[in-house]
Parts: structure tokens; C-alpha cells; sequence
């Protein structure tokens, strides 16, 4: 055999025009199903051919009474827990939550994480395939949170899953929970609703706003159709600026500066061209999203959250969250400055029986909800029993 050429041994290096998973890679712990007719969406029209990834733990009871729901952040999937490995390019985002023994115990509970509609690790997104054989990019529709959780509902429908037993979620996955107590409340026994919002507010949409025009100016962006440009020529640079901008609104102030202070990357000089430890520890970050994510989701799920308003033709915010039976929990993180402790405030204000907020201290800002595992093993204990 030829050896690899110089040209073909760079492009093996340059990642993918798009991370999403595609058709023939490893599935995984993922399983699928199809949803038997086509969704009908808020904003008009409807998504045919959906397809809805998820993954479970545990076993359903023979009554259905044991069922949690769990719900991602914008570039989270359904890998909850586990380790990393073919199909799952990174490990549980929320490993030290489920499992025996753990706060959603397995031996007791059947846990249920779908990849979101939208997304692009199994579920029906912008990289996936309509049914005349070309990929959505573009053309796919605008989604509102309520879409979102439509699809999830027929997804519990279809596994025979009538009533959960809690449903959690953070950020956008907590957008999620709190729309699936709202639109369904017969459905929901028990609500965890971590840094997460009623609605988004102004300054959440600026700086979506923002990431959105950095993907979308990006000249490989083309129109949201590059999946299939090949390696290197996907919106790499747009879509690594906006996880470059996103990341910082997500960790605190103090905890960027404690950690890397005014120090240079290595033996690169700031004054000569090269970059502070900051820098590089986005950079990272971004390298790591673009060979995992895709960008056309990245905008349709940014998108949806900007469009969340749980208030939406329902009488405003509070009319629709006296709507909620549930027992809920509100929690915040006290250094979020992306989703403040005022915004979890006024949730736990508006919804019958969630008197107060907990709030789960962390130096690590809106990203605490997923670092703090042993805090929000507490509420969910407290929620739910241990």
C-alpha cells in the first residue's frame, strides 16, 4: 500500500466540517425512535421524520412510577454518565449523579436523557437527513423551547411513560423542565429547576446575539449548508468564538483570575504576539467544541433560548407558572452572573410551593450546576428522598 500523503496525513488532523454524530458512527449507549407523525411547530409548519436519540439507566418499575426525566444544556446530549468511548467522545457530563448507589440511584430509578430537537448527537437536527435524502442544514426550522418538549413528550409516549417522577434540568435543560411542568402538569410529580430562568432576559440575548453573529459571519457558515465541505472547511473560527465568548459568561470573574491571573501561555510573550494562560485555556475549549458539536445546532438550540418566555400566550409569567403542581426546587449558583440568583428568585416566587431558593455555592459561576455534583445530589435527595 501507498503511504499516506503529506496533504492527506494535514487533512486527518483538521477536524470535521461538523461534530455532529453522524449515520454509521459508534451508537453508543444511545437508543432511537421515531415519532409516528410529524411535529407541529409553535412558530407554524411542521418537522417531519423525527428521529429522537436518548439513553437510560436503571429499569422501569412495573406500575411506571420511577421514571426522571434529565434534561442538557445547550451543547450537553443524552450521555449523563459514563465514560468516554466509541460513539461518546466525552465522558457523563453529570457522571457523579446517576448510578447505584448515587443520588439518582439506578437500583431505584429509571433515568431518561434525550439528546434535545435541534441537537446533534442522534436527535433531528440541522446536520441530520430530511426524507428526500438531503441534510437540513439551513432549511431547518425555527424551535422554540415548547417544540422541544413537545417531541420529548412523545418520545415518554412511545417508551410508555406516563408520569415522571422528577424532572431536572439546568440552563436550557432547566428552560426544558419548567416548560414540561407548565405544558403538562399531570405529568410531572417532582420539578428541579437549576440555574435556569422563566424567560430570557435581555442581556441573555445580547450575548446569544452575539455568538450567533460570529457563526453566522463566518465565511464557511455558508448559509448553514457546509456539512458536508469537508475537513477543515466547516464555520470552525465562528463557531470557536462563540464558545471562546460563551465560556466566559459561564465561569465567574474571580475564578478566571485566581486561576490564571496575568500569566503568559508557557514561554509565549502577550507583548510579542503570544497569549496569556486565558487565552489558551480558550482556545481549548473552542478546539474541543468544533470537533464535537455541530454549529447549525449550536444556533437553532442558542435560538430557542432566546425565544423562551414561559409566559408566552398564557396570561404572562405568573399565570403560567401557577400552572405547576409539582414539587420544585429552585436552585441557583451564587457566583452565576450569566444566570443570576434573582432570576431563580423570582421562579421560586411564581411557583406554588417552591418558597425559597437554595442556592449552591461555587467559586465556578453558571457552570457550578455541573461541577457541584455532591450540592446537587442534596436537592435531589431533598426532592425526592435519598
Amino acid at each position: 500500500m501507498n503511504a499516506p500523503t503529506e496533504a492527506a496525513r494535514r487533512s486527518a488532523l483538521l477536524p470535521p466540517a461538523t461534530g455532529a454524530w453522524q449515520e454509521g458512527d459508534p451508537a453508543g449507549g444511545r437508543r432511537w425512535v421515531e415519532l409516528r407523525e410529524p411535529l407541529p411547530l409553535e412558530a407554524g409548519g411542521e418537522l417531519p421524520g423525527v428521529r429522537m436519540a436518548y439513553e437510560t439507566w436503571g429499569r422501569p418499575a412495573a406500575d411506571g412510577s420511577n421514571a426522571v426525566l434529565v434534561l442538557h444544556a445547550l451543547t450537553g446530549d443524552s450521555h449523563v454518565t459514563g465514560p468516554p468511548g466509541p460513539g461518546h467522545p466525552t465522558p457523563g457530563w453529570w457522571d457523579g449523579l446517576i448510578g447505584p448507589g448515587r443520588a439518582l440511584d439506578t437500583d431505584r430509578w429509571f433515568v431518561v436523557a434525550p439528546n434535545v430537537l435541534g441537537g446533534c448527537q442522534g436527535t433531528t437536527g440541522p446536520s441530520s437527513y430530511r426524507t428526500e435524502g438531503q441534510r437540513w442544514g439551513g432549511a431547518f426550522p425555527y424551535l422554540t423551547t415548547r417544540d422541544q418538549t413537545a417531541a420529548e413528550a412523545a418520545l415518554a409516549d412511545l417508551l410508555g411513560i406516563e408520569r415522571w417522577a422528577l424532572v431536572v434540568g439546568g440552563s436550557m435543560g432547566g428552560m426544558r423542565a419548567l416548560e414540561w411542568a407548565v405544558s403538562s402538569p399531570a405529568r410531572v410529580d417532582a420539578l428541579l429547576l437549576l440555574a435556569s430562568t422563566a424567560a430570557a432576559s435581555a442581556e441573555q440575548i445580547a450575548w446569544s446575539g452575539i455568538q450567533l453573529r460570529a457563526i453566522r459571519t463566518d465565511p464557511n457558515w455558508r448559509g448553514g449548508d457546509y456539512h458536508d465541505a469537508g475537513p477543515g472547511r466547516g464555520p470552525h473560527e465562528g463557531l470557536g468564538l462563540a464558545r471562546r465568548l460563551a465560556h466566559v459568561t459561564y465561569r465567574s470573574e474571580a475564578e478566571l483570575d485566581t486561576r490564571f491571573r496575568r500569566a503568559p501561555q508557557g514561554s509565549e510573550d502577550p507583548w510579542r504576539g503570544g497569549r496569556y494562560q486565558v487565552e489558551s485555556y480558550l482556545d481549548h475549549h473552542a478546539a474541543k467544541l468544533v470537533r464535537r458539536f455541530d454549529a447549525g445546532s449550536y444556533v437553532v438550540l442558542t435560538e430557542a433560548m432566546n425565544g423562551h418566555d414561559i409566559g408566552r400566550g398564557r396570561g404572562g409569567t405568573t399565570a403560567a407558572l401557577r400552572r405547576v403542581g409539582a414539587r420544585t426546587l429552585v436552585a441557583g449558583v451564587d457566583s452565576d452572573r450569566l444566570y443570576p440568583l434573582a432570576q431563580q428568585r423570582r421562579l421560586a416566587a411564581g411557583i406554588p410551593g417552591a418558597d425559597r431558593v437554595r442556592v449552591v455555592e461555587s467559586p465556578y459561576g453558571h457552570d457550578g450546576f455541573l461541577i457541584e455534583t455532591e450540592q446537587v445530589a442534596a436537592l435531589v435527595a431533598e426532592l425526592v428522598g435519598g
